[in-house]
């Protein structure tokens, strides 16, 4: 783990070496042809097509759907310049949410200039050099190196093609592009090398699993491994000649069948064990569960990983364990067993709302089976890992920093025009280390990896502030449009005594109280970010407290985009859920601001909300950052608040 520089301090971590530009490796259709000799080809083949057949003869080809048809609200416009062929392929539609909520009125195709689009572009978060990204894939460490692979298009900036983008990094914040990892170029995956994991195995073998879309769009699991194990850099993928090595089994949709996860050895027996997203033909999503000693070879055990009616098809499936003690801050090794002293997470991407529903509960080993310690917060009804724009995440366990490690696909929320005209769309979350809340012992805490840390540069320290009611304090910090916000919140609540009009937590939901401009006795307030002077746009992240009429107070951490941005081709929402607070401890925020994203993490992380915002006048000089207090009945004081700038990263291609 690199060392975070001193708090308020000056500087930047160094740099790696400087490169061309013009030495971008350029995509090779032959990349991804040399296949490692595991099984005959012949054979091989003529068993997976048999199986196929059959599998066609009882399914037929659809689309896993129900054949619905998408149904706007009213004041809603279709505005997207195009749609992807995610739906008719049998796959999430992984494009920009078509439906922009506009309140009424006709859509007009706003007046971007350039220099507004070349302003949304991300600092230090995770992007290809252009075009389309979605799901990060496969994330591991390897010989002195992070790699990350993610779902791109080398051709366009909306969804198609997809392919295995690639980047190494040294601290997981500075990262080198590499060529291709993987490109459709068989029968089996020539319609997309979609989402998939990497294990590495004791002998340091590596092995990757991903979903690929057949030539009918049938979706079948395959094998990759590294051509040149000795590469630490790992530039060259064979696929195997058996592939595919799994196809769907019966009672399972051929279009429902996904995302294999990183495997753990089962401490029963010592095989290895993947799961594979899905759901049955009463729309319950579920997880199910192989046995591999090779990985070439799969026995489809019995009983399913979980299942959880209603939740509809289950994407990018993870689990792993976590540490329930206090004194154990590390995270855990994929394959550490189930019992005293550990829990396992177990996480899924809904394809009906497109976010990621994580519970916490117990794996029995003996039936590969896993139950969540409370069934009313399961998995896709209860919590999420993220409230805002957050999808399609994946953890690895980074051996150096002994930790968990989650990143998470950020779509974007304007119009694919927007997105053609600026020529990139999507980036990856700031990596995330990830541990059990043992304070609570009922949610994860999620917390930006250390390393971020080292890009802060100037900072200013504001403590003692008084935010009376409905007050809007400015803070001088300079450059407003990279930054690393902390803040602590004192928050008298004496004048709300004996005031009871709201019936506790049922009375307010983020969605629907009004965001930052409605007044309650005790919020909203927090921090106005990417604001202009005029507060004509502004982005609000804040806590909001309910009394209830047993006099305890419920606390939500809430994101306002309503008015972040003139633009009206954009979808804005209003985000946030509840976040606990434990008795004696003060309301804190850490908030991460990189141009055109916003990641708020509430009490140490236990609730966090990612937004993407385009402002139109809130850009470069003109961005400015505000305190508010919008509560009618208390006053807030800003006990502590640190603001840095933060420098950007190096993130350019490789060249030898």
């Amino acid at each position: 783990m690199i060392p975070a520089i001193s708090p308020m301090m000056d500087g930047a971590a160094p740099l790696l070496p400087e490169t061309s530009p013009e030495s971008r490796q350029q995509r090779d259709p032959e990349r991804g042809k040399r296949r490692t000799p595991v099984l005959p080809a012949v054979v091989a083949s003529a068993v997976v097509l048999l199986g196929l057949a059959a599998l066609f003869l009882v399914y037929g080809f659809h689309d896993g759907g129900d054949g619905r048809a998408a149904v706007l609200a009213p004041g809603t416009v279709e505005v997207a310049a195009s749609s992807s062929r995610g739906v008719v392929e049998g796959v999430s539609e992984k494009s920009t949410t078509p439906a922009l909520r506009l309140g009424g009125g006709a859509v007009r195709d706003y007046a971007w200039t350039n220099s507004m689009l070349s302003w949304q572009r991300t600092a230090f978060h995770f992007q290809p050099p252009n075009n389309w990204m979605n799901d990060p894939n496969g994330p591991l460490y390897y010989k002195g190196w992070y790699h990350l692979f993610y779902q791109w298009n080398p051709d366009s900036a909306v969804w198609g093609n997809i392919t295995w983008g690639h980047a190494v990094s040294r601290d997981l914040i500075h990262w080198l592009h590499l060529p291709l990892a993987m490109v459709p170029d068989h029968w089996y995956d020539i319609n997309g090398v979609w989402t998939g994991s990497a294990t590495q195995l004791p002998d340091g073998r590596i092995v990757l699993l991903y979903t690929g879309a057949t030539e009918e769009s049938v979706q079948v699991q395959n094998l990759a491994e590294p051509a040149d194990p000795n590469d630490p850099l790992l530039r060259e993928w064979s696929k195997a000649e058996a592939n595919p090595v799994l196809v769907p089994p019966p009672g399972i949709g051929l279009t429902d069948f996904r995302d294999p996860t990183t495997a753990w050895r089962n401490p029963a027996d010592s095989a290895w064990r993947i799961t594979i997203g899905s759901k049955d033909r009463d729309h319950a999503g579920l997880a199910l569960v192989y046995k591999t000693e090779d990985f070439l070879h799969y026995d489809l055990l019995p009983t399913l990983l979980h299942v959880v009616k209603g939740t509809g098809m289950w994407e990018c499936v993870d689990l792993y364990p976590v540490s329930t003690s206090p004194a154990v801050e590390d995270g855990l090794e994929t394959s550490t067993p189930p019992g005293p002293g550990v829990k396992h997470v177990l996480k899924a991407s809904l394809d009906d709302d497109r976010n990621d529903y994580y519970a916490i509960g117990t794996y029995d080993g003996e039936t590969d089976t896993w139950t969540p310690d409370n069934a009313d917060i399961d998995v896709g009804i209860g919590l999420r890992y993220d409230y805002g724009k957050f999808y399609a995440s994946k953890t690895f366990y980074d051996p150096v920093g002994r930790r968990r490690v989650l990143w998470g696909w950020i779509g974007e929320t304007d119009s694919e025009r927007a997105d053609i005209l600026k020529g990139w769309a999507s980036l990856q979350s700031i990596p995330r280390t990830v541990m059990l809340d043992t304070k609570t012992g009922s949610n994860l805490l999620q917390w930006p990896v250390v390393e971020v840390e080292n890009l802060r540069m100037r900072g200013k320290s504001f403590d003692g502030l008084d935010v009376s009611p409905g007050s809007v304090v400015p803070l001088d910090v300079g450059k407003a449009t990279q930054l690393d916000i902390e803040a602590v919140f004192e928050v008298d609540t004496s004048a709300a005594d004996g005031v009871v009009t709201e019936a506790g937590a049922a009375a307010y939901s983020c969605g629907t109280g009004g965001g930052a401009v409605g007044r309650g006795l005790m919020g909203p307030f927090g921090l106005l970010v990417l604001a202009d002077d005029q507060l004509s746009e502004r982005t609000a992240v804040f806590f909001y407290l309910v009394k209830g009429v047993d006099g305890n107070l419920t606390t939500f951490f809430c994101q306002d985009e309503l008015r972040s941005s003139k633009a009206n081709d954009l979808v804005k929402r209003v985000y946030g859920s509840l976040v606990p607070v434990l008795d004696g401890e003060n309301l804190s925020i850490r908030i991460l601001v990189d141009h055109s994203i916003v990641e708020g993490f509430a009490q140490g992380g236990r609730t966090c909300i990612t937004s993407r915002v385009y402002p139109t006048k809130a850009i470069y000089e003109s961005a400015k950052i505000f305190l508010f207090n919008n509560a009618t009945n208390v006053g807030v004081t800003a006990k502590s608040l640190k603001i840095w700038e933060l420098n950007s990263a190096y993130i350019r291609p490789y060249v030898d």
